[in-house]
């Protein structure tokens, strides 16, 4: 393409529109999007772009504010928190899975410096594809979740002083193993010295005079010559440009200002690091790939087959988590990592690695990439076959003496609040719950609490139901709820139930059952927007009125579309009702509509 920077930046700009979506559709990631992208467009694809060195050092910056913003969220207070697994869980595993694949380069014929770079680069794995296959699963917050993050964050650390180390092992390589001079590692070090003193002394001086000029520009641009200055100062001492951002970063991590320069550097790193592996992607040579499949497809199984049982080894120690979880971990942790781009990229520059074998790794890096979401989801549905023979520990033995009035099914947070309430005034309950890491948590504060599934005849039985008053169904599992429900209504026909409703149709599935549904966000989001109308300067007791018409008019409708909630078209025509007779309400509230005449010339003949 001859096109000037315009057009250059209308294909770039329009092949991420294009690419990035669709790969995101299919479960790809936008890394492999990119990267995509780029194969199309290079000169190994549809030659738009013939020449991928200038696109590719100009998209390094990309990469030296995605460290900057690595360094803004590494605060020493959150390390110190995560220390454990971060350093002990995220070390091991970077340690044993960098060395065990240095060994297999090794073994392949190449020199010590470029395997540890190798094996180092393929043992860090993408924290945006793993995290994001954990958010989509909803297994962020399991306990292979929170590993896989400790462990994607000591990843981020190790990129660290690992790119800042390509260099100097360049340097020696290039000086056939003599050794580093002194003049070079001084000026390493004194570079570091001035960016970390420098840092402290100055930066938040600057962003404050700055701050108060309220000038967004100002402010953006001077967080940009942060980046780029420390980058700057690193590269002219030899070492990584990224090097320089991340200590930037770290340095501004406790500080006010460290959201507000997240906010102004996000935009400019998303993109310009998009940019950055389409370049990649520009500069891999597919057909000398493609003429050799058979070792790709061996390297990508070499690769995953590693990472797997070796970061399967870590979830069981130091990791402590079930073989399940850690199976899982194994899965989320087993691909490469979009920091090995970075890595390889820069072994290319530092000439450990040639171009050819430079491509290689980024395709084995990319396939597997790929696969990791189908082995994640193969693995799953593989776990759920199996849950089956995975047993369970016995139900607690619940306490035959006294006769609680109350059952609690479920101790989450809705299940504790209702509890809390029965103990100030002395009413005798009994709760069962699920859970077994939720009941030995709960009872360190002494609470009558015990393990079982309550949708269990024979443990109602031994909980003395048939003596309990009021049964209260607090779980949060809508499923689980209405199971437990039906066990109640079967048994005790004539009890009264008390359950807690996800949403309007989960309240309809209890009502039939014959259950009073309390919907768990109603009361607490009318407490708030009654909150919000006192803000906003309505007198107290008009926005209660307010609250409880409102409260009135949706129980109202509640019961209307309970009647016919089977037909979807009866229950859109209660709705649009329903809000008719809601701004009738609030008309007549202020005099006006329809209704608010007709009050009017009531209070008046009065």
């Amino acid at each position: 393409m001859h096109g000037g920077g315009l057009e250059l930046a209308l294909v770039f700009l329009l092949a991420a529109v294009i690419a990035v979506p669709v790969f995101r559709r299919f479960g790809l990631g936008a890394v492999l999007g990119y990267l995509a992208a780029g194969l199309v467009l290079g000169p190994y694809g549809l030659r738009v772009i013939r020449n991928a060195e200038p696109v590719l050092a100009a998209s390094e910056i990309g990469v030296v504010m995605m460290l900057f913003v690595i360094g803004l969220e590494l605060s020493p207070s959150r390390l110190k928190v995560m220390r454990k697994p971060v350093f002990g869980a995220g070390g091991m595993q970077v340690a044993v899975c960098g060395f065990a694949l240095a060994a297999m380069a090794v073994a392949g014929g190449l020199g010590f410096k470029a395997a540890l770079v190798v094996g180092l680069g393929l043992a860090l794995s993408s924290t945006a594809v793993g995290l994001q296959l954990l958010s989509e699963r909803k297994s962020l917050t399991a306990e292979h979740g929170r590993l896989a993050f400790a462990i994607l964050l000591f990843q981020d650390l190790a990129a660290i002083p690992l790119l800042a180390a390509i260099p100097l092992l360049g340097q020696a390589a290039a000086a056939e193993g003599a050794g580093l001079g002194w003049p070079v590692v001084l000026k390493a070090v004194g570079a570091i010295a001035a960016v970390v003193l420098g840092g402290r002394v100055l930066l938040r001086y600057v962003f404050r005079i700055v701050a108060r000029s309220q000038m967004p520009e100002v402010f953006t641009g001077a967080a940009l010559l942060t980046v780029l200055g420390a980058a700057w100062l690193m590269q002219v001492a030899g070492l990584s440009a990224g090097l320089g951002a991340f200590l930037a970063g770290v340095l501004l991590a406790d500080s006010e200002f460290r959201h507000e320069l997240e906010a102004q550097v996000e935009p400019f790193k998303g993109l310009l690091l998009g940019l950055f592996f389409m370049a990649v992607g520009m500069s891999i040579d597919l057909q000398g790939v493609i003429a050799q499949p058979a070792l790709v497809a061996l390297l990508v199984t070499g690769l995953m087959a590693t990472k797997f049982a070796l970061v399967y080894a870590v979830g069981i120690r130091p990791g402590g988590l079930e073989r399940r979880e850690a199976l899982q971990l194994a899965a989320v942790l087993a691909l490469g990592g979009e920091f090995a781009f970075v890595v390889f990229a820069e072994a290319l520059r530092a000439g450990l690695v040639d171009r050819e074998l430079r491509d290689l790794l980024v395709a084995v890096v990319g396939l597997s990439m790929a696969l990791t979401p189908l082995l994640v989801v193969t693995l799953a549905k593989l776990l759920r076959a199996t849950k089956h023979a995975a047993p369970q520990p016995p139900a607690d033995p619940l306490p035959e003496d006294g006769h609680p009035q109350v059952l609690i099914a479920g101790f989450g947070r809705f299940g504790q609040i209702v509890a809390r309430l029965l103990v100030a005034q002395k009413v005798p309950f009994i709760a069962i719950e699920h859970s077994a890491d939720q009941v030995d948590f709960m009872r360190r504060f002494g609470n009558p609490l015990f393990y079982g599934d309550p949708a269990k005849p024979e443990l109602l039985r031994s909980a003395g139901a048939a003596h309990v008053r009021v049964f209260v169904v607090a779980i949060d599992d809508p499923a689980g709820s209405l199971r437990t429900v039906r066990a109640i209504r079967r048994l005790y026909p004539e009890a009264r139930v008390l359950a807690r409703a996800r949403d309007r149709r989960h309240a309809w599935e209890l009502m039939d059952l014959g259950a009073q549904a309390v919907r768990e966000m109603l009361h607490s989001s009318l407490k708030l927007g009654e909150d919000v109308l006192v803000a906003l300067g309505i007198a107290p007791e008009v926005a209660q009125d307010h609250a409880r018409q409102f409260l009135a008019h949706d129980q109202r409708l509640l019961n209307a579309q309970y009647l016919v909630h089977d037909d979807d078209d009866a229950v859109m025509q209660a709705s649009s009702e329903a809000r008719v007779e809601l701004e009738q309400l609030f008309d007549a509230d202020r005099g006006t509509g329809v209704l608010g005449s007709i009050s009017g010339r009531r209070a008046n003949e009065d």
